[in-house]
Formats: structure tokens, C-alpha cells, sequence
């Protein structure tokens, strides 16, 4: 009938420009270096082993590089002709070698098990570029903690001003949260680094395959075990996504708290020229927005985060296209906007400073420092915290309502209320009661294990060199042996 498609010819023409047309691009342009990867090392296994022979490989693995010599992928469209960017190879290898030879490099494989390692190789290449970033950001925030060990801040709880303590000491609770997440991400790739290869469909196959050369020729670090799970465990989708998803979560959090410190009510941080934009409208508006940049950049991240896993949820435990080329490259959008975020973030850290003035100010304004005036009574007066407390409270009050600072107009109210409180005069003098109540004094005193104060900074300094230099080291063996791997592989092929 006019007008009617012909359903008989596969594919329907809405099927191919909804499905197969974007998915043969994807195939094009992210994993068209696996297909290639795969091809060459499953020629090599098959020789090796003698399902097929040395001449049989080498005709097969020169075909392939006539393929990639004579194909301009950034130019190749999809006509429909083959189903996916699999088959457009093999039928150009037929091409070249007629059906027979060509269709025997398929042997003991299948679309199910090269379509899981395509996906595992694309994420190893991407979680390694990302985890080296984070990496590079693990070093800006512990160069900048060492630098500003000793530079006092206010730190807040609820949103309010709390306590003293340094830049440093504050840099360094995100450092560690980073590594911790930098170690999750190193066990999210130790879940993708098995291979799929020779699980076939799903239950391998009865040709003398050897699945381990395969994962070794590939780089992998060996194969999964399981023929079923190779090709119905999604695991290794999950897990990167999941460990990405914290790690911009958790940044999040630190980028957030730049955004509030940098505002001009409280301005405790100053952001550099090169990270401020001006109005358009008003002169004096210094805008740091950069920071909202990553603000935004690591909230798509985690979405696109969520949507990967979210997608997972309440599949069946098989193959399906659920997990596989549709969904992996829309995840891979979560690595371009997270590397953004990690790169901008480094520059901005090494580029802030603290505004010590600021600082000050506003100590002053909120007492920061008073926990320490309770504790110094308990340890020099020998009174209970809680009678510590009460004169440390009244004294904040006065200073607060008088509205300037501890040391300048707090020692004739501690002197009253100590009075009150205990019946007789405190032993502390205004030059002692001012060295209490200072920035330097509260830091100073807090040296146990995880405090501020230098000794136990240098110690935590040391610890996270260490865990980083450990997570470098061991990614860096990591790349080296599966270019080794890579270089072999090659010069297999072209021996063959």
C-alpha cells in the first residue's frame, strides 16, 4: 500500500535512524581502537593455540590492517547494509578474503563477550585518565596543606563560626576524603580489569580457546572466571559509576564551602583575578565564578553518575542491551565533566589564598577561640568543664554584646564572672588571659593524633605523601605493564 513501509527487509528505515545509525557512531567513535584491539589479539590466541593456522592468522591480521589503513572512520556512515559496526568489519574482511578465512576469526566468540570487553577496556582507558587527575588534585591540596600548616582559619559547624583552625588542617580532611575515594576508584578498576573474552555467548565454547592468553594479550589482568557472569554481571558498570559518583559528591561538599567562604560577608578566602569575572553592569562586583562552574560541573557529573546505575536497576541477570553501547557511552559524558571539574579545581586551590585580617575579624566577632578559655581553667584552675563552661559563656556574651574581641575587652568580664561563679580571683593575668584566648594558643594546643597544631600536622602530612605516592606508584606499574602488553600484541600481529 502507498505509504506503508516495507516491513519485510530488515531495517525498518525508523529503526535504523533511531537505534542502529547512533549506535554505529558511537561504535565509530568510542571503541572503534577495542574492535581493533580484539580482532588482532583473538587472530594471535587462535594461531597460538592452532585453531587456526600461522598462515591463517597472518592473512586475517594483514586484511585487518588494510581495513584500518583504507577506512576514514570520522567519514564512515551508516547505510544500513550491515547491522553494526561488528558485522561492517567482517564484511570487509570477506572482502578481502573471501567468506571462509574471514569468517573464521569469529571463531569461539561472540558479540556478547566482545561487546563486554569493548566496554571494559573503554572505561580502564577512561577511569585511569580521570584517576590520574584526581590524583594531580590529591597533590595541589597537599602541596597547598603544606604550605598553609600553620595559616589560621575559622572552621564552621551548621553554618556557623565555631573554632580556630588552619587552612591546612581543613585542606587536609578533603585530602584524606579524596584519597579514600582515589582508593575506591582503584578497587572499581580491579573489578573492571577482568575479561569477557571466551565466555561467548554464554557458556565459552568447545573449541581449545585459551582465555587466560586472551585477557593477557588485551592487558587485562585476567580473565572472570564465570562464563555467565561475563556476560550478565554488571558489576564492573556499577562500580565505576558508583565511586565516581561519591568522589564528586564528596568534592561537592569542599566547593561548596569555597563558594560560601569567598562571599564578602565572610571573605576568609581571597580568589585571584584570574578566577573572577565582573559585571556587566556594576564596577565593583568581583564575581568568583569559576567556582560555580564547579559547582554545576561536578552536580552533572554525579547525575549522569545516577543515571548509568539508575538504569541497571531491575534488569534481568543476562545479556541485554540495557547495559551495554546506548548507556556506556552516555556514561562516558560523567568522565568529560568530571576531568573538568578536576583540572579547574586543581588550579583554583593552588591559586587561593587566606585574607588573615578577615580571619580575624571575625574570631573576634564570634569568639572562636573561648573553648580554649574553658579548657585552660580546667587545667590551670582545676575546675569542672561545666563550671569552665559557664565563665567561658559569660565572658563570650559580654565580648559579643561589647563588639570587639576577646583579648581587647574580655579579661574584666572573665575576672567578674570567675569571681561569681567561684568566690575568689582567678590566677590568670590579662597578658596570660589574652595569650589563652589567641588564635595561635588554640591551635598551639591541640597536638593530639588529627589535630592542628604543627607536630601533628607534619605527621598527617607525611601519612597522605605516602598514600598518594602509593596510589601512583601502583597505577604507574599498572599503565606500564599493559603498554608492555600492548607493544607485544602488536609486534605479534605483525609477525604474523
Amino acid at each position: 500500500m502507498p505509504g506503508i513501509a516495507d516491513t519485510s527487509v530488515f531495517p525498518a528505515p525508523v529503526y535504523k535512524d533511531t537505534v542502529l545509525a547512533p549506535l554505529f557512531d558511537a561504535a565509530k567513535t568510542h571503541h572503534a581502537d577495542a574492535f581493533r584491539r580484539i580482532d588482532r589479539a583473538h587472530a594471535v590466541m587462535l594461531a597460538e593455540t592452532g585453531i587456526l593456522t600461522d598462515a591463517q592468522a597472518g592473512a586475517i591480521l594483514a586484511a585487518l590492517a588494510d581495513i584500518d589503513a583504507s577506512t576514514d572512520l570520522a567519514a564512515l556512515a551508516y547505510t544500513g547494509e550491515v547491522e553494526d559496526f561488528f558485522f561492517h568489519v567482517e564484511a570487509e574482511l570477506k572482502q578481502r578474503l573471501g567468506p571462509d578465512l574471514a569468517g573464521r576469526l569469529h571463531t569461539g566468540r561472540s558479540r556478547n563477550d566482545i561487546d563486554h570487553t569493548i566496554f571494559k577496556l573503554a572505561l580502564k582507558q577512561r577511569l585511569d585518565l580521570l584517576a590520574g587527575k584526581a590524583r594531580a588534585l590529591a597533590t595541589a591540596l597537599l602541596t597547598k596543606a603544606t604550605a598553609e600548616r600553620d595559616t589560621p582559619i575559622v572552621a564552621y559547624t551548621h553554618g556557623q563560626p565555631a573554632q580556630a583552625s588552619t587552612f591546612g588542617h581543613y585542606l587536609s580532611a578533603a585530602l584524606e576524603v579524596l584519597l579514600r575515594d582515589l582508593e575506591r576508584l582503584e578497587a572499581a578498576r580491579d573489578t573492571v580489569d577482568r575479561c569477557s573474552m571466551g565466555a561467548a555467548a554464554i557458556t565459552t565454547t568447545g573449541f581449545p580457546i585459551d582465555r587466560h592468553r586472551m585477557a593477557a594479550l588485551l592487558g587485562f589482568a585476567e580473565p572472570l572466571e564465570n562464563a555467565y557472569g561475563c556476560i550478565a554481571s554488571i558489576d564492573y558498570v556499577t562500580a565505576p559509576y558508583g565511586a565516581l559518583k561519591l568522589l564528586f559528591i564528596h568534592l561537592g561538599r569542599l566547593i561548596q564551602d569555597l563558594q560560601y567562604w569567598s562571599g564578602f560577608e565572610v571573605g576568609q578566602i581571597y580568589v585571584p583575578n584570574a578566577y573572577v569575572q565582573i559585571s556587566s553592569i556594576m564596577p565593583q562586583k568581583r564575581n568568583p565564578v569559576p567556582i560555580e562552574h564547579l559547582r554545576l560541573l561536578a552536580s552533572l557529573t554525579v547525575g549522569r553518575c545516577d543515571m548509568v546505575v539508575g538504569v541497571m536497576h531491575n534488569t534481568p541477570f543476562t545479556d541485554m542491551n540495557d547495559s551495554e553501547a546506548e548507556v556506556q557511552s552516555a556514561g562516558y559524558a560523567a568522565f568529560d565533566s568530571g576531568s573538568r571539574v578536576l583540572d579547574l579545581l586543581a588550579g583554583l586551590i593552588a591559586a587561593v589564598r587566606i585574607e588573615p585580617a578577615r580571619v580575624q575579624r571575625n574570631a573576634d566577632a564570634a569568639c572562636v577561640t573561648i573553648t580554649e578559655l574553658a579548657d585552660s581553667l580546667v587545667r590551670i584552675e582545676g575546675l569542672s568543664f561545666r563550671q569552665a563552661h559557664e565563665i567561658a559563656a559569660d565572658v563570650a556574651r559580654a565580648v559579643v554584646a561589647d563588639g570587639d574581641s576577646l583579648a581587647a575587652t574580655g579579661f574584666a568580664p572573665f575576672q567578674a564572672s570567675f569571681r561569681t561563679h567561684i568566690g575568689r580571683d582567678s590566677t590568670i593575668g590579662a597578658d596570660r588571659f589574652a595569650q589563652l584566648v589567641s588564635l595561635e594558643q588554640f591551635i598551639a594546643v591541640r597536638d593530639r593524633f588529627g589535630g592542628p597544631a604543627p607536630a601533628a600536622m607534619e605527621a598527617a602530612l607525611g601519612g597522605y605523601r605516602e598514600k598518594l605516592d602509593g596510589l601512583a606508584g601502583r597505577a604507574g606499574a599498572a599503565t606500564a605493564r599493559e603498554a608492555c602488553i600492548r607493544r607485544a600484541t602488536q609486534a605479534s600481529s605483525s609477525a604474523a
